[in-house]
């Protein structure tokens, strides 16, 4: 198994099922989006439009079917709180605050994407601009078909709880949240299977370093709530 060490960052190259069990759980936070099943990595982006060629990814079956309970289980075991985009394909518990990012789309794209969480607080909502070429604050994008914007996952950290300082993101992707975790000064794990993603994620994380240190002052502007007291049933507002 691959293991790369970059500044706060740590990112295994393998399988979570088998890498999650090593690490020991006691993250302070679970931020990912595993796949939905909803095929978005068979060529799908292909035939959404015709106003500019897409890029091809390939005909890979990693969103061929959603994770299965026990690992979806394991996933959340991982961190005290939890943000999961996608939460909508399963099965999972009742929750006050499931995070909205309005993506302002048209065409056969959905409108919207949830995030299932834990946190004790209300609904919220995001409208940041993903929509093909149109892109909010002309964000890159192409190191992955269901690439997450920087900003929806800066937005997403922010609502995490003020103690804590370590999350994990068991499908990592090409990096985003590591991206993230670095600007906000949170210790990242991430794992990811597909070496094409994962080298992705280093050279985008080491950027991401190298950017802190060039800048020292990046992200103590940030306040996140403060620590919550994870409610004992389903939860409420703050």
């Amino acid at each position: 198994m691959r293991v790369e060490r970059i500044g706060d960052a740590t990112l295994y190259l393998g399988d979570c099922r088998a890498v999650l069990p090593t690490l020991g759980g006691g993250f302070g936070a679970v931020v990912t989006d595993p796949p939905y099943g909803i095929g978005e990595a068979a060529g799908k982006s292909r035939s959404r439009s015709n106003a500019v060629r897409a890029r091809d990814y390939g005909d890979d079956p990693w969103d061929d079917a959603p994770i299965s309970a026990e690992l979806m289980a394991t996933v959340r075991a991982a961190g005290r709180w939890a943000v999961i985009f996608g939460g909508n394909y399963y099965a999972l518990p009742a929750s006050s605050c499931w995070l909205v990012w309005d993506k302002m789309t048209t065409g056969d794209f959905a409108d919207c994407e949830l995030a299932w969480t834990n946190l004790p607080k209300a609904v919220r909502r995001i409208r940041y601009l993903w929509n093909g070429m149109a892109r909010a604050k002309r964000e890159p994008r192409g190191d992955h078909p269901t690439q997450k914007p920087l900003g929806v996952m800066r937005w997403a950290l922010d609502h995490l709880p003020g103690d804590v300082t370590s999350v994990i993101d068991p499908f990592m992707g090409s990096g985003t949240t590591g991206v993230a975790c670095i600007e906000r000064k949170l210790r990242f794990v991430g794992i990811e299977r597909e070496e094409r993603y994962f080298d992705a994620a280093c050279r985008r994380i080491a950027a991401a370093v190298e950017e802190a240190m060039r800048s020292p002052g990046l992200g103590l502007s940030v306040e996140r709530p403060p620590a919550a007291v994870q409610p004992s049933i389903f939860g409420g507002d703050e």
